[in-house]
C-alpha cells in the first residue's frame, strides 16, 4: 500500500482526485491538509470535512495556510468563476459540518506523519504549496524522509491559466514554489503541459455515474458548475482533470514521459509564478539561479485515454487498470 497525504483546496477536480485516492485499492490515504486557494481556508476546509462525511472517509484531516508564505504577498485571489462560492460547484455545502479536524497544523501534522514512518509517506499537493514550503522551513530534515512528492501545478510550454506566464497553483503562492522545488527531495510536477490534454466529456461522467457507486452521484452534482465553466469559455463538453493527473501518476507512472532538471519559480514581476526548468541534458547555465538546485521531473507527455480508463476503473469499480 502505498501511504499519501494529499494536501489540497477543494475545488471541484480536488473533490475527484480526492474520491481516486480514497478507492483505489493500492492506496493508504494517511491524511488530507487543506490549503487556501480555490476557495479561502475556511472553505476548502469545510468542503474536505464535508467530503470526508458524505464519502466516509476515514483519513485525518488538517487545516492548513490561510495565507502565502510570504507575509508581505497578497494571495488573498480565489476562483469562485471556476469551482463557485462554496468552492464546490454552489451544491450548497452546510456552513457547519460535523466532522472532526486534527488539533495540529497542516505543516505539523505532515512532519509528525512523515517523522512517524521515515522514507514511506508520499506528499501529493494540488493546490499551492505554503504548507509543504512551511513544514520544510519548520523541520528541514523532512526532505531526507519523505518518499515522494507529486505536485500538480506549473506551465512549461505552454501558457499559465491565470496570466500567459503563472498557473493557478504556482501563481497563488510563488515563493512556497520556489522552496518546494528547490528543496532536496524527490518532486514529479504534472503542470498545465499534460493535464490540459486530458479532459473527461460530459457524456463520460453521465455514463460512470450510472455504472458506478452512490458516491459517484455526488462528484457528478458538483462538476457540473465546472463544466459549464468549461464549457462557456474554451467551448469544451466536460473538464480538464488537473488534480486526478497527479493522484494517476502515483500508481501509473508509464502513462506518462517526464525530463529531468533543476526548477525555480519567477517570485514578482510581469512573469509572476513562471516555472522554468533547466533541462539536465543540453545546453549547459553556468553562474545561474539554478546552479546547485536538485534535479527535479517535469511532466511534458501524458497518455489521456488510458488516464480517463485508470480513473474510470478506480472510481467505478474499485480497481487498478
Amino acid at each position: 500500500m502505498l501511504k499519501v497525504i494529499f494536501d489540497t483546496d477543494p475545488g471541484v477536480d480536488d473533490a475527484m482526485a480526492l474520491l481516486y485516492l480514497h478507492r483505489h485499492p493500492g492506496i493508504d490515504l494517511v491524511g488530507v491538509t487543506t490549503v487556501f486557494g480555490n476557495a479561502p481556508i475556511e472553505i476548502t476546509t469545510r468542503n474536505a470535512q464535508y467530503l470526508h462525511q458524505q464519502w466516509k472517509i476515514e483519513a485525518p484531516i488538517a487545516k492548513g495556510a490561510g495565507r502565502a508564505f510570504d507575509d508581505g504577498r497578497d494571495a488573498a485571489h480565489f476562483a469562485p468563476i471556476v469551482h463557485g462560492e462554496d468552492g464546490l460547484g454552489n451544491i450548497g455545502v452546510p456552513l457547519d459540518v460535523d466532522h472532526p479536524i486534527d488539533e495540529r497544523s497542516a505543516a505539523q501534522f505532515i512532519i509528525d506523519t512523515v517523522r512517524a514512518d521515515p522514507g514511506n509517506v508520499t506528499l501529493v499537493a494540488v493546490g499551492r504549496m505554503t504548507n509543504l514550503a512551511l513544514a520544510l522551513k519548520a523541520d528541514p530534515e523532512i526532505a531526507a524522509l519523505v518518499k515522494d512528492v507529486v505536485i500538480m501545478g506549473g506551465a512549461f510550454d505552454v501558457n499559465g491559466n491565470v496570466t500567459p506566464a503563472g498557473e493557478a497553483n504556482i501563481h497563488g503562492d510563488p515563493e512556497a514554489a520556489d522552496v518546494v522545488f528547490t528543496a532536496s527531495w524527490k518532486v514529479t510536477i504534472i503542470g498545465l503541459d499534460v493535464t490540459l490534454k486530458t479532459t473527461m466529456s460530459s457524456d463520460y461522467l453521465a455514463k460512470m455515474v450510472e455504472a458506478g457507486p452512490s458516491e459517484l452521484r455526488l462528484l457528478s452534482d458538483l462538476s457540473q458548475y465546472y463544466i459549464d465553466f468549461y464549457r462557456q469559455r474554451v467551448g469544451l463538453d466536460g473538464m480538464a482533470l488537473h488534480d486526478s493527473c497527479a493522484c494517476v501518476y502515483l500508481t501509473e507512472p508509464h502513462l506518462f514521459e517526464v525530463r529531468t532538471g533543476p526548477v525555480r519559480v519567477v517570485c514578482g514581476g510581469l512573469a509572476d509564478g513562471k516555472t522554468i526548468q533547466a533541462p539536465d541534458h543540453g545546453r549547459k547555465y553556468v553562474g545561474s539561479a539554478w546552479d546547485g538546485v536538485p534535479s527535479q521531473l517535469v511532466c511534458t507527455g501524458i497518455q489521456p485515454d488510458a488516464i480517463l480508463e485508470a480513473i474510470r476503473a478506480v472510481l467505478v469499480e474499485g480497481r487498478t487498470p
